[in-house]
């Protein structure tokens, strides 16, 4: 896998994009739950009071909380009060609470000085109590009982005075021990409170303070969930733009591998030799190629989300639910995370295996598939429509059933993880609860722990869906990687050699033995002959002597495993295979053609051949007649594989693209043997007019072909038994003569076939 993930680097900066958006996003959605809980508990609890330290209190107010507090000059020091004098605070904070036309009378108001973040902690520690006593005192039920307590134990005479008084003026005239006295019980209620329940309860009497200073607290409440709300819609924004830029970005780097791999494995297979063809089947090079990089690029669409994004989620949301959130659930985080590995680990398991064996029956169904259709035309002559159709339904049914189990494991995956999930949120809401109802939670907390922990549990079901795609991707990789890392059996040497002019055209065989890759036995054996320019050179030989593995040895289709090829004076091993394949004509014992036109397949060699060239080689092809009489002459479609054209038709078209190329050597393979009989005369007879200065090596099983040629091979069992001509062989050769005497009678042979 990491061989083909190397040829991302081709994509680096898009990569670096990717990751840099992926860290954004993650960092902008786990503040998304901070700013859930801000809306709740500030916004909506607190009424928008974020701090615990008021920002305004009334001269009112502020004299009354100095009565249960000591520390009067240092809390005075650091407030104002409102004067003419503008200088002295902000008018920022008399806009944030009263608006730009508040107009306040003298000395009524003090306002907070502008103090750093440690000082204004600092405050708020000697302030809370007080704050929350003066609160609670003036209170008119709470004021209300502790009066009645304390005109219990007042005289009669005195109690009327005392009625018509605030509990304020009262404790200010009352002895110290008394005050302390009535005073500590308060004191004693707010030191046993937790931080989450004082902190609300403060903000509420800060609140308080507020509205006695006329202070709008609606609009304070609105402006804060206004402003909170919008800067979530800014970090959202920010997430979708991220995250669409990432798919973009991701889609694109996917199909860019997917090109690379294509054009590697497609380079590859170019260069390889028939053996190497053999090896890898053609139905398993289209499926590696194709479906093998498909699942590649899905893999790596998702694969940056899922290394990058899912860690950060998971990691990160755990940090801030131990840092920034009540953590007394966290064992719940831990039940989840333990419950999704236990999931994913057995199904992972459990369709591994089938992972695996789900690309070889994709081959297998391509093979089969590809045999049938081609093979439609034999099957239906021989009625055997009903054997190829059960062939097909056994592949068939074999590639159905592995995806029915890969396809109902992994759907069982996603209710099993859903369910997971709605349980631990479930458990989430049921403990939280208690906790917000006990008081040591806040109901803000609860909902930003529950989104911590669903952007936990969905990171690992990332992880956990890439973990399913990755043995697939797997497997597909190294089929992938075994075509490109498939070393070709034939290869160009270091250092080159360049052909002899002084022996253009000239082929030799020397001493040459050929044994296929495996195979126990030599294929050909000693086979010694001398193919000169200007002359031509017929083989022919029963079925399987091997004739087409000679001439396929002269192009460098197979390299000689013993003895020595030379052309022009020049081992083949020892010069480029391009410049070996430009002199050499090679018409292949099937004709292939290609999609697109006649001109587009007679110019194969070089498309900006002349047109006079072109005609001149389908003239000795003899292909003018069928061509010309079509309506667009040359012009004319050419189907795939030349599904249009007859197999003569393709044979003579074959035959015109290599006289086209006008190289030093031909070499045909068995290529008149669609032609009937005079056309293959016209068309030998026309080739010999031209090939005067030409190597022309013909491989024939007819042997009208060869009556004429200056040296006749004849092949038994891969060893030669005969050279020399047609004459020669006639009267030394019993071989040759038995072959001829199947064809011909007697006096055609000794006519040359009536040429």
């Amino acid at each position: 896998m990491l061989k083909v993930l190397r040829n991302l680097k081709k994509s680096w900066l898009a990569v670096i994009i990717i990751v840099i958006l992926l860290c954004i996003q993650a960092t902008t959605d786990l503040a998304l739950p901070d700013y859930t809980s801000k809306i709740v508990n500030e916004g909506i609890q607190s009424g928008g009071i974020v701090k615990t330290l008021p920002e305004i209190i009334s001269k009112k107010d502020m004299d009354t909380m100095l009565i249960f507090t000591d520390k009067d000059d240092e809390i005075l020091s650091n407030y104002n009060l409102l004067s003419e004098n503008k200088s002295n605070y902000d008018e920022k904070i008399l806009n944030k609470y009263f608006g730009n036309d508040y107009q306040a009378e003298e000395n009524t108001l003090y306002i907070l000085n502008d103090i750093s973040k440690e000082k204004e902690d600092e405050l708020s520690k000697i302030v809370i109590n007080p704050l929350m006593e003066m609160t609670t005192i003036t209170n008119e039920e709470t004021a209300g009982k502790i009066k009645g307590k304390l005109l219990e134990n007042i005289p009669q005479s005195q109690r009327p005075y005392i009625e018509n008084m605030d509990l304020v003026e009262i404790i200010k005239l009352m002895p110290k021990e008394q005050k302390d006295l009535l005073l500590g019980e308060f004191t004693k209620q707010i030191d046993e409170m937790s931080d989450s329940i004082k902190e609300q309860a403060v903000v509420t009497s800060i609140k308080q303070v507020y509205k006695n200073a006329g202070a709008d607290t609606d609009k304070i409440q609105n402006d804060y969930i206004f402003k909170t709300g919008m800067q979530m819609l800014g970090i959202a924004l920010v997430t979708m733009i991220c995250a669409v830029s990432i798919m973009l970005l991701s889609s694109r780097v996917a199909a860019k591998l997917g090109k690379t791999l294509r054009d590697k494995v497609f380079k590859k297979v170019i260069s390889f030799s028939n053996e190497e063809l053999n090896k890898f089947s053609t139905a398993s090079l289209i499926t590696r190629s194709t479906n093998d990089i498909q699942q590649i690029q899905q893999l790596i669409t998702l694969l940056f989300r899922v290394v990058v994004y899912a860690p950060i989620i998971g990691v990160g949301g755990f940090v801030k639910v131990l840092t920034s959130t009540d953590n007394s659930m966290a064992w719940i985080i831990g039940i989840a995370i333990i419950a999704i590995l236990f999931i994913v680990g057995t199904l992972f398991i459990i369709a591994m295996p089938k992972f695996k064996k789900l690309q070889d029956l994709i081959d297998k169904l391509n093979e089969v598939s590809r045999e049938i259709l081609t093979g439609i035309p034999v099957i239906r002559a021989f009625n055997k429509e009903k054997k190829e159709e059960a062939r097909f339904e056994v592949a068939n049914k074999d590639l159905m059933k592995t995806n029915i189990f890969v396809n109902r494991a992994m759907s069982m995956m996603m209710p099993l993880l859903m369910l997971i999930m709605n349980s631990i949120m479930i458990l989430i809401v049921w403990v939280g609860g208690h906790n917000v109802d006990q008081g040591v939670m806040q109901v803000g907390d609860m909902m930003a722990f529950i989104q911590y922990t669903m952007q936990i549990v969905m990171a690992f079901l990332m992880i956990s869906m890439i973990s399913i795609m990755l043995p697939r991707a797997a497997v597909s990789a190294r089929r992938i990687n075994e075509v490109i890392d498939c070393v070709p059996s034939i290869q160009d040497k270091k250092e080159l050699k360049k052909f002899d002019p002084n022996k253009k055209g000239l082929v030799e065989f020397k001493n040459v033995s050929f044994r296929y890759p495996d195979a126990d036995t030599e294929i050909l054996e000693d086979i010694n002959f001398t193919a000169e320019p200007g002359k031509t050179t017929a083989i022919i030989g029963s079925t399987g002597s091997g004739k087409s593995t000679v001439v396929n040895l002269i192009p460098r289709f197979y390299d000689v495993t013993g003895g020595e090829l030379l052309i022009d004076g020049v081992n083949v091993k020892d010069v480029s295979q391009k410049d070996l394949r430009d002199i050499i004509g090679f018409v292949p014992q099937k004709g292939i053609l290609f999609s697109g036109t006649i001109e587009s397949n007679i110019k194969y060699s070089d498309e900006n051949m002349s047109d006079e060239q072109m005609v001149k080689a389908a003239k000795i092809a003899q292909a003018t007649e069928f061509i010309e009489a079509k309506e667009n002459e040359y012009k004319d479609p050419i189907a795939q594989g030349g599904s249009n054209v007859s197999g003569g038709q393709k044979q003579r078209l074959s035959i015109a693209r290599a006289i086209a190329k006008d190289p030093e050597i031909f070499v045909f393979d068995d290529s008149f043997s669609a032609l009937d009989f005079k056309t293959d005369s016209k068309l030998r007879e026309a080739l010999a007019k031209n090939t005067e200065n030409k190597t022309v090596i013909i491989v024939a099983q007819r042997i009208s072909t060869i009556l004429n040629a200056d040296k006749i091979i004849v092949l038994e069992e891969g060893k030669m038994v005969g050279v020399g001509t047609h004459e020669e062989l006639m009267k030394n050769n019993e071989t040759y003569r038995q072959i001829a005497l199947s064809q011909l009678s007697q006096d055609e042979l000794d006519k040359k076939g009536g040429n």
